[in-house]
């Protein structure tokens, strides 16, 4: 089910809204079930099958949670930890990784069998919480969570369930029990939600229609300028399709008083690729960080073992987001950039004026989305040549007006939107007139998903 559906907001939410706050806040336990019963339903409105397998994952989890603290010798709760941990990584390796790696061995032995998994939606985003969960209880940083009811709510949860921001259980572990609803929470709540529901169908929906069409098209017929156009509008469409979602997860997990972290803070005003990362999913980054990086050493150790450690990160990253070897490279491009900025330039970078910095940091961003976006590496490269003038026989053609003339007012808003003045706005004018605009951009989005626009968000295939 998506956020964008008819389904979701005239029956959905409405109901979930309904039979939730119909129950008085002393019965919490009967105000969650409510909630994980809806979020088990909407993930199982996409495919019934799939539930199984989160449900398993939320038993090794919980299993994994008990036996580490059940235990009390370091070697039997390192151990449990191992265990659980590749017990999440075994199902995220077998339904996201097993079909590349068949590929890639049957380049080397015909006589080995295609593999073809269907990739269950949003198992990245609710194994990374899982492994999350396990390993703050290991750490001591989390208490363990005996109800598994409980913990079946924080892993199906279903604002974030599907794509994000990744929640950790010390986030919102407080909240399970003891949050407190309140009418200014829910309209800020529902707030947040219809800005994010217009971003998507107003902006990401746009920058899609525009990115498809240009990268759809034959590269014989690809011209240096319509590729730029192309290449822009995906930019904008990734940015804004992604936020959007995080921004409707956010307020709906306001509305019912979970408050989740920021997972995006305006990564296009960035001035190298290091402060690009620092803004731009940032649940995602924190949880390399906190669970990959660190603990390979992180910084506090030699300049070839920072470098391995970076490395590893980014790898991991880029595999993360996809089984393919296009993204892959995406991880490597981004990898080397950031060593660059660490070890060789980033001193003088930061000496040259901000707008060549900014410069700099948008180039290697764009071209990073063409490698992410395009369907293989041989098709990445053909493409960034095109941005260029190579392999194309013309630099402007027709269709580039076209795209630009028939878009003109989304073309300006993404300009807009990329910086933080609606924020810088919003907290200058009273709740009335801000719920008013809000209301505003999403009754606008709604009238574009009545007539059927593109909807699908990108995140979701991770």
């Amino acid at each position: 089910m998506l956020f964008t559906s008819v389904t979701f907001i005239l029956f959905f939410l409405p109901s979930l809204i309904f039979c939730y706050f119909c129950v008085p806040k002393r019965f919490r336990g009967v105000r969650n079930f409510i909630l994980m019963g809806f979020s088990l339903f909407f993930y199982a409105f996409g495919g019934p099958k799939y539930l199984v397998l989160m449900l398993v994952s939320v038993l090794i989890n919980y299993l994994g949670g008990l036996g580490i603290t059940y235990f009390k010798r370091q070697a039997q709760r390192k151990s449990i930890l191992a265990l659980t941990v590749i017990g999440n990584l075994v199902l995220l390796g077998w339904f996201k990784y097993a079909g590349f790696l068949s590929e890639i061995i049957r380049q080397f032995s015909d006589r080995f069998p295609e593999i073809q998994v269907i990739l269950p939606i949003g198992i990245s985003f609710y194994t990374f919480q899982s492994m999350s969960y396990v390993i703050d209880v290991y750490r001591t940083k989390a208490d363990v969570q005996k109800n598994p009811l409980k913990l079946m709510l924080y892993i199906a949860l279903f604002p974030q369930l599907i794509a994000g921001p990744i929640v950790r259980y010390t986030t919102i572990a407080d909240e399970i029990n003891l949050r407190h609803e309140s009418l200014s929470d829910f309209s800020e709540g529902i707030i947040r939600f219809m800005l994010g529901f217009g971003k998507k169908m107003i902006l990401a929906n746009a920058a899609g229609e525009i990115a498809d069409g240009i990268f759809a098209s034959s590269m014989g017929t690809m011209t240096m300028s319509l590729a730029w156009v192309g290449a822009l509008a995906y930019t904008a469409q990734i940015y804004f399709d992604f936020s959007a979602y995080s921004d409707m997860a956010i307020g709906l997990g306001r509305m019912f008083g979970f408050h989740f972290l920021e997972n995006f803070n305006y990564p296009y005003i960035s001035k190298s690729i290091t402060e690009f990362w620092r803004r731009w999913h940032i649940s995602l980054s924190s949880w390399f960080r906190d669970y990959v990086y660190i603990p390979l050493g992180g910084n506090r150790c030699t300049i070839m073992k920072n470098i391995r450690n970076i490395s590893v990160v980014w790898l991991l990253t880029g595999l993360w987001h996809g089984a393919a070897w296009n993204f892959v490279v995406w991880g490597i491009w981004f990898c080397l950039f950031l060593l660059g900025e660490k070890f060789i330039w980033g001193e003088g970078l930061e000496k040259l004026p901000h707008s060549v910095q900014h410069l700099y940091t948008m180039l290697i961003v764009i071209l990073s989305w063409v490698i992410f976006r395009s369907p293989d590496l041989t098709s990445a490269i053909s493409y960034a040549g095109a941005l260029f003038g190579v392999g194309v026989n013309e630099i402007f053609d027709g269709r580039t007006v076209y795209y630009i003339r028939q878009y003109l007012p989304e073309w300006i808003l993404f300009g807009v939107g990329v910086f933080p003045i609606y924020n810088k706005i919003q907290k200058r004018i009273p709740l009335w007139l801000s719920a008013g605009f809000a209301f505003a951009v999403f009754f606008i989005g709604y009238l574009k998903l009545a007539v059927g626009s593109f909807n699908p968000f990108i995140y979701f295939r991770f």
